[in-house]
C-alpha cells in the first residue's frame, strides 16, 4: 500500500505539490487502513491528507543538507538496476504469468 511513498528531499528539481500530496495520500491510507473512505469518513480523510501534505511540504522546505541535490533520472536508473538485480531482468512485453508463458511457448 505504501509503495508510492518516495523520498522527496534534496532533489533537483524539487518535489512538486502533487508529489507531496500523493505521498500524503498514501500515508493516510496506510494509517487509516482504508484505500477509499466511506462517505461518512470522506471529509475527515481528505482533511487528514491536506494536513499531512502541508506538514510534509513545510518539512521539505525547512530541511538543510550539505550534500548536492540528487538527479531524478540518475536515482530512477539506480532503482531500476536494483529491481533488475532483485527480481531478475525480464524482457519488456514478455508474458509475466506462468499460464501466459506456457501459451507463448506452445
Amino acid at each position: 500500500m505504501c509503495r508510492n511513498i518516495r523520498t522527496l528531499a534534496n532533489f533537483e528539481p524539487p518535489a512538486t505539490d502533487a508529489e507531496v500530496r500523493a505521498s500524503a495520500l498514501q500515508f493516510v491510507r496506510k494509517l487509516s487502513g482504508m484505500h477509499q473512505p466511506s462517505r461518512a469518513n470522506a471529509e475527515v480523510f481528505d482533511r487528514a491528507v491536506d494536513d499531512v501534505a502541508a506538514v510534509a511540504a513545510r518539512l521539505l522546505h525547512s530541511l538543510q543538507t550539505s550534500g548536492p541535490p540528487k538527479d531524478r533520472e540518475t536515482e530512477a536508473a539506480k532503482a531500476r538496476a536494483r529491481a533488475a538485480k532483485r527480481f531478475g531482468k525480464q524482457d519488456v512485453g514478455a508474458p509475466t504469468t506462468p499460464r501466459a508463458r506456457a501459451a507463448g511457448s506452445a
